[in-house]
């Protein structure tokens, strides 16, 4: 059962923001995740603002700049099957299309994909824990196959989206409207770890929205993929995945991000295959260097450790099938 709320629906971003900024307020767009967090408890609200009526937030556009810009409310079903991210940015794409089921994605918007609540079942349970504002992190000792290896501190959930991984590889960045303005954040540093914060996925404020992810411009010769392994073919989350953006000159890579899923609290971005690809062909020594690089940090927790061969052979394999394209 749900609990008892109010309902707003806005009819401006004034009038949103205005509204959310209310304690106990809480933003309503696809619903997907809210209404689930809502239905198990995982947090309360007195009261939901519904942005689905605003359509300067919805569809996808190229600038004068070139940067492509999407909609909060841009369904993922839409990212996914947009010709022109396909053309120039076939990873998010992919990871668009790797989003949940059919329906969900064409419920669920990118906004909501981007700024989604973890899906640790102790979190979406009954238990009180540190990120819901108790003293314990039940993972730590308990069912934690899916949990994180990279970034875990006090908490170690994983970040769940598909399309964050991929759009922080591709250099982009979201449109936040609130009551002291517009803010544009990089992705780098929109979310926050555990060790920075233990109850914040986001540096969001109480009463912003995100209004637009902005994609900049592909430069000549950037490839860009992401694969997804997951339990099962569909609905799963990622147990390990991998976006790539590399830039690629007479065969070499000499710029570019791998970011992984699946792996950390939030999309994590792995410098340390970074400094292996970059300056070099991605000949079979290199994916695996890369590959091994990028777990050299890796902390498994009891039940998780099949997750580090997992990324290692998933990262070397994806490597290599950008270099041969």
């Amino acid at each position: 059962m749900l609990p008892t709320f109010a309902y707003i629906r806005a009819q401006s971003l004034d009038e949103a923001v205005r509204q959310l900024a209310a304690d106990g307020a809480r933003i309503h767009a696809g619903g997907t995740d809210l209404l689930g967090c809502l239905r198990d408890r995982v947090f309360h609200a007195d009261k939901l603002v519904s942005i689905t009526a605003l359509p300067g937030l919805r569809g996808i556009a190229t600038g004068r700049d070139g940067a492509l810009r999407i909609g909060a409310l841009t369904t993922v079903a839409e990212v996914a099957g947009n010709p022109t991210v396909r053309e120039r940015y076939p990873g998010l794409a992919q990871a668009a299309s790797e989003v949940a089921s059919p329906q969900l994605r064409n419920q669920g918007t990118i906004g909501g994909n981007l700024c989604q609540r973890p899906r640790c079942w102790y979190f979406r349970g009954e238990f009180h824990c540190l990120r819901k504002g108790g003293t314990t992190c039940y993972a730590l000792a308990g069912e934690n196959q899916y949990h994180c290896i990279l970034g875990g501190s006090r908490c170690y959930i994983v970040h769940p989206s598909d399309t964050a991984p991929t759009l922080l590889a591709l250099g982009a960045s979201v449109e936040v409207a609130g009551p002291k303005g517009r803010r544009t954040v990089s992705l780098d540093e929109f979310y926050v770890l555990p060790s920075a914060d233990i109850q914040r996925e986001t540096v969001l404020a109480q009463g912003e929205v995100v209004t637009h992810a902005v994609v900049p411009r592909p430069g000549t010769g950037i490839r860009s993929s992401y694969r997804k392994v997951r339990a099962r073919g569909s609905w799963d989350f990622a147990l390990a995945g991998v976006a790539l953006a590399l830039r690629f000159d007479a065969g070499r890579v000499v710029d570019g991000r791998v970011v992984l899923s699946g792996a950390a609290p939030v999309p994590w971005r792995s410098r340390e295959a970074e400094s292996v690809i970059v300056g070099s062909r991605l000949e079979p020594d290199v994916c695996r260097r890369a590959a091994v690089a990028a777990m050299a940090s890796a902390v498994p927790l009891k039940r998780n450790g099949y997750k580090v061969p997992l990324f290692t052979g998933v990262i070397e394999e994806e490597l290599g099938k950008l270099g041969r394209a």
